[in-house]
């Protein structure tokens, strides 16, 4: 008996294996069954995240308050900053300590960012290059932290490891329980379009005057979660930022004659605004067609020609965001509209200098406008008051805040190329604000969770803006190129930020071509926004992982898209599927009771023997795989007559084998030509076997042609 138990004991062992592993086929191949579910990669479901991918019932997260008093030092480009923070413990855990994020830091003078780099000597370089980079002392724009104190200003121990700041408690902070804490600070601001960077001054020579896009300027609490614990990775300049939801008062001195806008509601308007300014504001705020001017051109170019000695404090009062920007100038011309956002006013404002006018004029705000209206169709509705677009000369977002590039030629004209761009950018940023500033993933770990995402949903909005707008990014044939190829410089969707090398088509485009796939040709659009909307709704002022993504999409549709999931974003496949033979038939009636198939095998798709009383034409297509990616087969049939038909033979034809599958077609028409993928759908890396008859090397190149069209 204890034989044959260790025998039973052996085979459950054998077998559990035998399904465990992958396959290995006679020739030695590992035979990976593209379907098999991703139960064993993502993780276990728990009390905090569901296996519907919604938040679960013990679903928690930190909330962090920010009190600040900010100077802007405009004669010596430099800020200071006293903050204090309340950090509430909403875990279920006891914190030993708190981890800050010092983001300026990557621009301190002894920073390690620049040794992460490789490096050459150039054969030649500019003067001004050469000192900047062998002669010059570096540029010193690290946090310079004056104090780290108690709320009773004694002294609390911290620890700076580059871009962190470890604050170590006296004594453990219980679930349930806030810590406040007070951190002064200053910094050197650098000059963005010089030296780069998300924020920073642009200096004008001709009346020495800066516009200042000012973010990352203060100690930043960082994520506790229960997926990473402490988010504490270092910054190195790329993959962007984790960060808690809380309410932020914030005090913003100025010199007296600047603009600014920024984060939050501005609680004395009457303080820092003309009464001009101020009726131009209250009309603005009723009109819902095109931007209201609230200071001219005229009046800026009059206030850059000089600079005020005293000073102006604007205060703001944010709720409910995950971190805070400004933009000010003495430069700054200012205009806005008013948006319904189903029966509420939205307020979309831009902020620019001379220099980008008169495009600014002609656009911001009216992008900033419909990407308000478009985003909120498809997810939620925005629940801020205003979202303002800066002439920033730069890409990058913050809550109800965003600076863009796209200036017009000194002339004041500008190409179709540099207005699409502007408005292209514009619309990406103020997208910003639905992911990740609400929906609030974590852009360290997961760059495509924002930007794959809202690159999507800006493909959206640029066709609402314009039906015939310029899409460069999210089209499936325009991802064939980077998918395509060197594999050794590509990494799948699911890689960090900073450890990929192309990071625009890895973070950006890859994934907005998955999702555009899935609804347009996977899904359909009905299952597929419905899908998209519950993930923004469950996840709104949440923090999401990849797996609530995932297994929301499917959990709202009823679509197991899990081979979806592996392919496109866990591996580097392509996609390329062909036709690999046509075989065709007639029938003829043998008896009363059985009718005969007889292959025709000439040349070709017409059939030229007799065929049968029913008048069917038959024909067997074999389909080959040579990409490693699973998709639909998308065919196209043009019949004698003229006609065409398209069929789509949904992805999971592939299950069973890997590499090749046949259909049978019977139809009353002869068929005079199969096409694959006829419009672009699939991203298809290589066109020349998805015709039969084989088309000719000149039909090829315009196919080709039109693909990269």
């Amino acid at each position: 008996m204890r034989k044959i138990g260790l025998l039973i004991l052996s085979l459950v062992f054998v077998i559990g294996a035998t399904f465990a592993q992958d396959s290995v086929t006679k020739e030695g191949h590992t035979n990976q069954n593209k379907f098999r579910q991703l139960k064993e990669i993502l993780p276990t479901p728990n009390l905090q995240r569901t296996a519907s991918g919604a938040p679960g019932i013990k679903y928690t997260q930190q909330k962090v308050d920010y009190n600040m008093d900010i100077v802007l030092d405009d004669e010596n480009a430099r800020i200071y900053g006293e903050e204090t923070i309340t950090y509430h413990n909403n875990s279920d855990d006891t914190l030993q300590y708190l981890w800050v994020q010092l983001d300026q830091n990557m621009r301190a003078a002894d920073s390690k960012t620049p040794d992460i780099q490789s490096s050459r000597i150039p054969s030649k370089t500019s003067t001004a290059r050469f000192n900047k980079s062998y002669v010059d002392a570096p540029f010193d724009g690290g946090f310079k932290i004056e104090h780290v104190k108690n709320i009773d200003n004694s002294n609390l121990s911290y620890t700076i490891n580059q871009t962190m700041m470890r604050i170590n408690l006296a004594q453990p902070l219980a679930s349930g329980e806030k810590f406040q804490f007070k951190i002064k600070w200053w910094y050197n601001i650098n000059n963005h379009r010089t030296d780069g960077g998300r924020s920073g001054y642009e200096h004008f020579k001709e009346n020495g005057n800066n516009n200042y896009v000012i973010a990352q300027f203060y100690p930043r609490m960082c994520v506790y979660d229960n997926v990473e614990g402490w988010q504490n990775d270092q910054f190195w300049g790329r993959s962007e930022f984790a960060l808690e939801f809380g309410d932020f008062t914030v005090n913003i001195t100025t010199p007296d004659d600047h603009m600014l806008g920024a984060t939050g509601v501005l609680k004395n308007p009457e303080d820092v605004f003309s009464k001009k300014e101020l009726k131009r504001i209250e009309k603005a705020r009723k009109t819902f067609d095109n931007p209201v001017v609230i200071r001219t051109q005229e009046e800026a170019e009059k206030i850059e020609k000089k600079k005020s000695k005293k000073t102006k404090t604007w205060k703001f009062y944010a709720e409910n965001v995950r971190d805070y920007a400004f933009a000010t100038s003495r430069k700054f011309i200012f205009d806005a509209m008013a948006v319904n956002i189903n029966g509420k006013t939205v307020m979309a404002e831009s902020l620019y200098s001379k220099e980008a006018n008169p495009l600014y004029g002609d656009h911001s705000t009216r992008a900033v406008a419909q990407t308000l209206k478009t985003y909120s169709r498809y997810t939620f509705d925005y629940p801020y008051h205003k979202a303002i677009s800066v002439d920033g000369q730069m890409g990058m977002e913050y809550p109800q805040i965003c600076f863009n590039p796209g200036r017009p030629n000194p002339d004041g004209t500008y190409s179709d190329r540099v207005k699409y761009r502007m408005i292209k950018v514009t619309i990406h940023e103020v997208g910003h604000n639905f992911f990740p500033m609400i929906v609030n993933s974590d852009e360290r770990q997961w760059t495509w969770m924002d930007e794959g995402l809202n690159s999507y949903m800006e493909m959206l909005a640029e066709l609402d803006y314009d039906k015939d707008f310029p899409i460069t990014r999210g089209y499936p044939k325009n991802i064939v190129r980077y998918m395509a190829g060197d594999q050794s410089r590509i990494a799948p969707i699911m890689s960090k930020g900073d450890n990929v090398y192309s990071f625009g088509n890895n973070a950006y485009g890859k994934p907005a071509t998955a999702l555009w796939i899935l609804r347009e040709t996977i899904m359909g659009k009905e299952l597929f926004d419905h899908a998209f909307k519950t993930y923004a709704k469950r996840w709104k002022f949440k923090h999401p992982t990849p797996a609530d993504f995932f297994r929301t999409m499917e959990d709202a549709s009823g679509v197991d898209l899990d081979w979806f999931w592996r392919g496109w974003f866990y591996t580097t496949d392509v996609t390329d599927i062909g036709i690999k033979e046509v075989k065709k038939f007639y029938a003829e009636d043998a008896n009363e009771n059985t009718i005969n198939f007889i292959q025709d095998k000439s040349a070709g798709l017409t059939i030229k023997k007799p065929k049968s009383a029913k008048q069917k034409y038959f024909y067997e297509v074999t389909y080959n795989k040579p990409g490693g990616l699973v998709m639909p087969i998308i065919i196209e049939l043009t019949y004698a007559d003229g006609t065409k038909e398209k069929k789509t033979y949904p992805a999971q034809i592939w299950r069973y084998n890997d590499k090749e599958v046949t259909k049978a077609i019977h139809s009353d028409k002869q068929i005079t030509k199969i096409v694959i993928d006829p419009d672009l759908e699939t991203a298809d890396v290589d066109v020349s076997n998805n015709t039969f008859p084989r088309e000719k090397k000149d039909q090829f190149s315009k196919f080709k042609k039109k693909m990269k069209n």
